[in-house]
């Protein structure tokens, strides 16, 4: 007769269920992680797009894909749930004096296990106010993009956008540089969350509602715009100058034909 246990354990009675291991919990949904994606990706190369005149049209559509995405995030933000709402990020900067004092007063009395817990606050603050940087460094830089673009200025509206994309790009190698160090302090993950939506741990999801069907609505807008981009886009040869391009999506004229 063959065994159908192991040694030492007891037998599982018949129709029992059998529990896996735990993929962690959820604190991250859908949409957050597909906005994150979507918005950093257009980012990256409408900053590779942004010199010369043949790759124009993709960092001007790159730049409009980033204003709607905004958009969509201020929107989610402020009637969203709980856990997306830009109030409960200003809340948590909002902890940054209190935390500087008792790390003052652990200093102070030399408090290590006081000193520590202000520490690992630190770090969450650090994180937070990165990330609020990135979102309010973000509307200038898209509304400079769309003045440029439509010429409502000179060039010293181009200087502005470029300055603006180039600070950018420095909060997000910080952004990149602080998840990087304290992922290696913590030795943790700190970005899994950000690709699967869980952290390693037992406990309750800090977040409920995955809301994957507003994550594929998100993505699907945003191919839907590229697609009808691409459909009018303007199609032939290209002069020495360049397209010279009055609104996205009209029709191009040469530069020699003024």
């Amino acid at each position: 007769m063959i065994a159908t246990t192991r040694p030492g354990l007891p037998e599982r009675a018949p129709g029992a269920a059998t529990t896996s291991p735990t993929p962690g919990r959820r604190v991250i949904d859908a949409p957050t992680r597909a906005f994150h994606w979507l918005f950093a990706l257009s980012f990256v190369g409408a900053y590779l797009t942004a010199d010369g005149e043949r790759w124009r049209l993709v960092h001007v559509v790159l730049g409009y894909t980033m204003a709607g995405l905004l958009g969509w995030r201020v929107l989610d933000g402020l009637i969203g749930p709980r856990h997306v709402r830009l109030a409960a990020l200003a809340r948590r900067l909002a902890a940054a004096p209190a935390w500087a004092r008792a790390t003052l007063q652990a200093l102070r009395t030399g408090d290590l296990a006081a000193l520590g817990g202000t520490g690992r606050q630190g770090q969450n603050l650090a994180l937070a106010g990165v990330i609020a940087a990135l979102l309010l460094a973000a509307p200038p830089l898209v509304a400079s993009g769309v003045a440029t673009f439509h010429d409502w200025g000179g060039e010293w509206l181009e200087e502005v956008h470029e300055a603006f994309g180039n600070g950018m790009l420095a909060l997000v190698l910080a952004h990149l540089g602080l998840l990087a160090a304290l992922s290696a302090w913590r030795r943790q993950n700190l970005a899994r969350p950000m690709l699967t939506g869980r952290t390693p741990g037992r406990g309750p999801d800090l977040v409920t509602h995955n809301r994957g069907w507003l994550a594929w609505l998100l993505v699907l807008a945003v191919l839907a715009y590229w697609a009808w981009e691409w459909t009018q886009a303007p199609r032939g040869p290209q002069t020495e100058a360049g397209w010279r391009v009055p609104a996205l999506g009209a029709a191009v004229h040469h530069e020699d034909d003024d």
